[in-house]
């Protein structure tokens, strides 16, 4: 959120970073709690519009509340990490009032991949386990800077576009 109150764009790197830009998990109610390199708490109480036909947590809302925690694990500061894959095991259904803990740890990471658990409670009770694959984003590389020669003159007329190759007529029939 901006100083107006507001939520805007934050152009940096890192959870915190990361979380500023999330409009989904902040519309959900989703904050994160706590974080650090390879870690990050998160917590979400469960709201009506997150139940299905059996009065309980739809499992997408678990999954989307696990893999935004996996996600705030995996984004160090200075980097920019995607998830390449996830899968989750549901033990326990929640309920409209439900406040959800996720913790998030790193379990492994090797160059740009990583991998991370994400555990789900409510309370003492274990609610359900996510394993997370990241991948860390190559740096941008800035590039050459820009010469006069590479922009068009202010008074220079558009150049229109080409238009189809002309045709060698019909194609001969195979034998």
């Amino acid at each position: 959120m901006n100083s107006s109150g507001h939520i805007g764009h934050v152009d940096a790197t890192g959870a915190a970073a990361m979380y500023a830009n999330d409009r989904a998990s902040q519309h959900l109610g989703i904050s994160l709690d706590d974080h650090g390199p390879g870690w990050a708490t998160c917590s979400m109480t469960v709201t009506d519009v997150m139940t299905n036909g059996h009065e309980i947590t739809h499992g997408g809302y678990i999954f989307l509340f696990a893999d935004t925690t996996f996600a705030m694990a995996c984004n160090y500061p200075g980097s920019v990490t995607v998830a390449s894959g996830g899968d989750i095991t549901f033990l326990l259904p929640t309920r409209v009032g439900d406040r959800l803990v996720a913790h998030g740890q790193e379990v492994a990471k090797q160059g740009r991949s990583g991998i991370y658990d994400v555990s789900v409670t409510r309370g003492d009770e274990l609610i359900a386990v996510y394993r997370g694959r990241s991948r860390t984003l190559p740096a941008p590389s800035a590039g050459p800077a820009p010469t006069d020669s590479d922009s068009v003159p202010a008074n220079s007329a558009p150049v229109p576009p080409a238009g189809p190759a002309p045709s060698a007529g019909p194609a001969a029939p195979r034998p």
